[in-house]
């Protein structure tokens, strides 16, 4: 709690001298009203006659804008609990797997398959054990969150990849949001869902 503006004109005014208001200026009052502040306990800085608190300042300095995230929007021909199914159970998505483009290429070590839990807090791992992580939430055929990772990042960096399901007639949309990546690979990132999730998924779908 900041002290009143009466308690301000008291403290003014101690020592006997009455101080005259109307000739006091705002730079002037601001100044002696700042020097009071701190000294009776008020914890900021004063610009003009505005306190901002140190806290404030402090969380407006820490708090940053720049992060990338990805928001991507995919239509399956393909009713939503086989969507859903083909992403949580591991046989179904190593098939998927099989037809994407980091197998095409050879990035994908062979012999290990895909492994996903069903259960939130369970792990997953996919693509060889080069993207691995935990499942966050799991609402069947409606929406999946995963703590995601690939195996280049440092050790305990982990994002966020959220899928939603939704109906459009007879076929489902996904709404797909990641973020909290590491700096410079959004690009990357970005085009690897397309050509090693989504693109193998409609294959697999149709």
């Amino acid at each position: 709690m900041f002290p009143s503006h009466s308690r301000i004109v008291r403290a003014l005014n101690k020592g006997g001298r009455s101080m005259n208001f109307n000739r006091l200026t705002r730079r002037d009052f601001s100044v002696r009203a700042a020097t009071l502040l701190s000294a009776l306990g008020a914890s900021g800085t004063a610009f003009g006659s505005i306190v901002i608190p140190r806290a404030a300042r402090a969380a407006a300095e820490e708090i940053t804008h720049t992060s990338d995230a990805i928001h991507q929007e995919v239509v399956f021909k393909a009713p939503r609990k086989r969507v859903y199914e083909s992403l949580t159970d591991a046989a179904q998505f190593e098939k998927v797997v099989q037809l994407s483009n980091a197998v095409k290429t050879g990035m994908v070590p062979p012999g290990k398959p895909a492994e996903i839990s069903r259960e939130p807090g369970g792990v997953f791992s996919l693509f060889g054990g080069y993207i691995s992580g935990r499942q966050i939430e799991l609402v069947p055929n409606e929406r999946i969150v995963q703590a995601w990772r690939t195996g280049s990042w440092p050790a305990g960096a982990y994002s966020i990849a959220s899928f939603a399901l939704t109906d459009q007639d007879s076929n489902t949309t996904l709404m797909f949001d990641h973020k909290g990546f590491p700096d410079g690979t959004a690009q990357h990132l970005a085009e690897g869902w397309h050509v090693n999730y989504w693109e193998p998924l409609a294959k697999f779908l149709a």
